[in-house]
């Protein structure tokens, strides 16, 4: 199966046009001027000594900036827009000034010690800082076709392979990006030496003898090396009392059980946290950091596209559905364990408590394209969609320029939007995927056409023939979804529409022509709804209830071979009702609960809606709720309305649009009588 680039397909959509407006025109210049503002971009230029001042951030904020560099760059490629070329090309030759002869670069180390380098790889990130500027590097290529940056990336790459190649097993980073950003590399220049540093990098996790020792010993030099840039610090705020005034914005708020640093602890000394506990193939289950494991699972899944690997398909296969069953929010959302940004143990989802980052559910978006990619699993894209559309786009606020960082699903206090933060890592990956949704909605081979997501968009798709397809999609408002075929010549392929785990049950018709054809040439009649080995498959299913109540593997794509000819129409009517959903009984603390779906969309309670209402202890009556498109409503949004057992009013909003109004309190899960 291939994919499109971007650039192939054009996205006009009623939901989505607004929101990547947005991206492309106001969020990517406020994250650039948020950057300035907290002098991540000033650390590159003390590098060159362009100017005085003291390095700011973390000491991987090397990789916020280059992430800004990857997103503006997939943005450029649709929009190329002067005002956003300039801080692109301002920034690259920055870049290239601060970049050493040998091609290392790492502010941390260049200004703090200079002939230090690859010294905690477990802690302090400099493969994934360099994963981030290669991955910049390629998006910028592939969207301008220039060289400068790539060669930057190139001149990278080439000694991280000098100083890793063959490597023992304990040269890996604690934050995997570095091998996917390899791979890419690869996948435009052709050079096997990025690829196979990919695989060994892959391979050496879990490998490494007495690794809690390791990673100790390692964060016991980090804490002395780093107490001499807090030292440096404040001899220069001394010399310098002005700029004593200068703060980072705050980091997020996230509520956490008791014994939070203890269990990190264990976390990390056990490997768990680093995905480094045991070898890859081993790893059957969703642990540690939810982002690190998820660029984990993309660059083996990547790896199995590119080395036909057999033999780690199985393990990503269970790990998906250990994560799915048991690891899994209601929104899609990854991470219960607020003290590693990460996974906790099955069934452990307090909707209080959950951590639900939203790079996380990026890091899945990217992970469950690549699978839908290897096995032409419907179920893959099914996750992507649902994720897409509740736990990653509650990240980036209405207007482009407030974020969440974490996304609980039970708010008393503390979680509130915000312009910045410390670490920013979520924003531009946001953006960055937002640009490249173009991508992620056909997929081809030779004689088959894949419906991914139900988009408004258009593409031209050569499978011997040029072949335009055309989406016109009313999603997630309405159910109404119509798609054009149009070969540019009479031409025999299989065509492969995703049904949604929402909606197993969908009717496709056809316009008349089409019909009349098929019965014509005593073909199978189009109006389809779902088979009863399907049927058979949704029951079994349902007796594997999973965590969240959601359930992806209830997708499926149903192909359609047929010749196809110029004007042929196909329809869609998906089934638009409210469905209540309840978690596993294994889940502690939901018994008698529900949380709300319509479509792929999940609802929530919100403080703002409700203001008369506890809706935290309020009990909901199911046969009150109904629907209501409110077009003055956050830019237009259906709204669920309900009462309680007791008459009062209730106001169920899409869970991806709370905390656009201000301060407010949020629930998602509700009691039911």
């Amino acid at each position: 199966m291939q994919e499109l680039t971007t650039r192939q397909v054009n996205i006009n959509d009623s939901f989505w046009s607004p929101r990547l407006a947005v991206n492309a025109q106001k969020a990517i210049f406020h994250q650039w001027k948020q950057l300035e503002a907290t002098r991540c971009i000033d650390n590159f230029r003390l590098v060159t000594g362009e100017k005085d001042g003291f390095r700011e951030g973390w000491f991987f904020a090397d990789s916020d900036a280059y992430k800004w560099l990857d997103a503006a760059s997939r943005i450029y490629a649709l929009n190329p827009d002067p005002k956003l070329a300039s801080p692109i090309d301002s920034f690259i030759a920055l870049l290239a000034r601060a970049q050493m002869p040998d091609g290392y670069i790492f502010t941390y180390n260049q200004l703090h010690f200079p002939n230090q380098r690859w010294v905690n790889l477990q802690i302090e990130h400099e493969l994934y800082c360099h994963g981030h500027l290669i991955e910049a590097g390629v998006s910028h290529y592939e969207a301008t076709g220039r060289r400068d940056l790539l060669d930057i990336c190139i001149k990278a790459a080439d000694l991280l392979v000098r100083d890793f190649l063959n490597a023992s097993n304990d040269k890996t980073c604690g934050h995997e990006e570095i091998e996917l950003a390899l791979i890419r590399l690869y996948r435009v220049t052709g050079k096997e030496n990025y690829l196979e540093l990919a695989r060994q990098f892959v391979e050496r996790r879990g490998r490494t003898p007495l690794y809690g020792i390791h990673w100790w010993l390692q964060r016991n030099n980090f804490m002395k090396r780093n107490a001499y840039p807090n030292q440096l610090r404040q001899d220069y705020i001394t010399e310098h009392p002005e700029h004593k005034s200068f703060r980072l914005p705050g980091g997020n708020y996230a509520k956490k059980p008791p014994f939070s640093k203890l269990r990190h602890r264990l976390n990390a000394l056990g490997g768990y946290y680093a995905q480094q506990h045991t070898p890859i193939r081993k790893q059957t289950a969703p642990v540690g950091h939810s982002v690190r494991f998820g660029y984990l699972e993309t660059a083996i899944a990547m790896l199995c596209r590119e080395k036909s690997d057999e033999s780690l398909l199985p393990t990503l296969e269970q790990a998906w559905e250990r994560m799915v069953t048991r690891r899994m929010y209601i929104t899609g959302g990854l991470g219960s364990a607020p003290e590693i940004e990460g996974f906790g143990g099955d069934y452990d989802l307090d909707p209080e408590y959950a951590y639900n980052e939203t790079c996380a559910s990026l890091a899945s978006l990217f992970w469950n394209w690549e699978m839908a990619l290897i096995t032409k699993n419907a179920r893959y894209s099914d996750l992507f969609e649902w994720q897409l559309y509740n736990a990653t786009n509650v990240g980036m606020g209405q207007n482009g320029d407030t974020y969440l960082y974490n996304n609980p699903l039970t708010v008393h206090r503390g979680v509130t939007r915000q312009g910045w933060y410390v670490v920013p890592c979520c924003p531009s990956n946001l953006s960055r995927t937002f640009a490249d949704l173009g991508k992620y909605i056909y997929s081809y081979d030779e004689n088959d056409i894949w419906i991914h997501q139900y988009i408004s968009s258009e593409t031209t798709i050569d499978i011997g023939v040029p072949v335009k397809v055309k989406i016109e999609s009313e999603l997630p408002w309405s159910g109404k979804v119509l798609l054009h075929i149009e070969p540019a010549e009479k031409r025999k392929f299989k065509l492969h529409l995703r049904i949604p785990s929402w909606n197993p049950a969908a009717m496709i018709q056809m316009s008349k022509a089409v019909r009349e054809q098929m019965i014509e040439n005593s073909e199978e009649h189009f109006a389809h709804t779902i088979s009863s080995a399907r049927l058979r498959e949704s029951v079994e299913y349902q007796k594997q209830v999973t965590a969240s109540g959601y359930d992806p593997r209830f997708s499926w794509f149903t192909s359609l071979n047929r010749t196809w000819s110029p004007g042929d129409i196909l329809e869609f009517n998906f089934d638009m009702s409210i469905k209540l959903r309840r978690a596993h009984p294994k889940v502690k603390g939901h018994t008698g609960n529900v949380a709300i779906t319509r479509g792929q969309l999940v609802y929530c309670l919100e403080s703002v809606d409700n203001p008369d209402v506890d809706i935290f202890t309020i009990q909901l009556d199911p046969s009150t709720l109904s629907e209501e498109l409110v077009p003055d409503l956050l830019s237009g949004c259906v709204v669920i309305h309900g009462n309680a057992i007791d008459g009062k009013p209730l106001k169920f909003i899409p869970y991806f649009l709370w905390a656009n109004r201000g301060a407010s309190q949020m629930t998602v899960w509700v009691n039911s009588k």
